[in-house]
């Protein structure tokens, strides 16, 4: 019986250069996707997936991401003092949804090397890693469909899905046997290929569970052409000591870490939402192209 997750990393500390000028003093994870912040969908999808403890890598300039996660009595008392009680319950509901703790990443010198300051708070356990980027939208949470398969294999496991094209070269990408439907045992991966070279259309996202003795990979691995430590490197070198598995998520994937990506999640969620989806669907409709 492989040992319980309970615990995910959840990367914060990049830069945010692809939504400047907005990202200059406000952490990308921290931009509305119709009324909650990107990295809070994340981290309700970990709860709902039975995850406890919350691992979050922030910088300079992501204070707003603990204050978000933070109890803030102020407002309570002014939502309370206002009568409005739903309201309170759930700005409380944010603070208490998981034991969350932050560990912070110096210098931003890539994925690989976020996870590995969290070294000392997950231990001797396996974890997850989640990247608030990526919005997932699912009957079965996502990370839930990782852990599934997790606890059958008792290996490490990446979320994949298909692309098409060359847009397969902005992804690390598996070379794998499909073992079951929508399950694949990993033989390679590749970080960035050439859409020539890729072994499949099967691009990993942010959602992964790990084992430690990644970190002894990472702390090994070289940095790559931009000075940056790559995770697809550190788990393809782990690959060699152990099985790694790929799950194709059911579900919809919004890549929120891109300015068009992030509309079409917007409008996506917002049409889902049911305060806002009639009036925001005659809107859309009234619209003349």
């Amino acid at each position: 019986m492989p040992q319980k997750v309970r615990k995910a990393v959840f990367p914060a500390a990049g830069l945010g250069t692809r939504f400047l000028p907005a990202t200059k003093a406000s952490p990308k994870e921290m931009l509305p996707l119709v009324d909650k912040p990107l990295i809070q969908y994340v981290v309700e999808e970990a709860v709902a997936s039975g995850i406890e403890s919350v691992i979050i890598v922030t910088g300079r300039g992501k204070a707003s991401i603990e204050d978000h996660f933070d109890i803030s009595f102020e407002l309570e008392k002014l939502l309370e003092e206002r009568g409005k009680q739903e309201e309170r319950k759930a700005m409380r509901a944010i603070s208490e949804m998981a034991r969350v703790s932050y560990v912070r990443q110096q210098e931003a010198l890539g994925l690989g090397h976020a996870v590995l300051q969290a070294r000392d708070l997950v231990g001797d356990q396996p974890f997850a890693v989640m990247l608030s980027d990526d919005i997932i939208d699912s009957e079965t949470p996502a990370l839930r469909q990782l852990l599934d398969v997790y606890e059958k294999y008792d290996a490490p496991v990446v979320a994949v899905f298909e692309v098409e094209g060359e847009a397969i070269s902005r992804f690390g990408v598996i070379d794998g046997e499909e073992v079951e439907p929508g399950v694949y045992k990993i033989k390679d991966m590749v970080e960035k290929p050439s859409f020539a070279d890729a072994p499949s259309d099967l691009a990993i996202i942010g959602r992964y569970i790990l084992t430690p003795d990644i970190f002894d990979e990472l702390d090994k691995t070289t940095p790559g052409a931009v000075g940056e430590i790559q995770i697809t490197d550190a788990m393809r070198s782990l690959l060699k000591k152990r099985p790694f598995y790929a799950v194709r998520f059911q579900g919809t994937r919004y890549d929120a870490g891109d300015k068009l990506g992030f509309l079409i999640a917007t409008v996506e969620f917002a049409l889902k939402h049911e305060d806002l989806a009639p009036e925001f669907r005659d809107y859309l409709q009234s619209l003349r192209f």
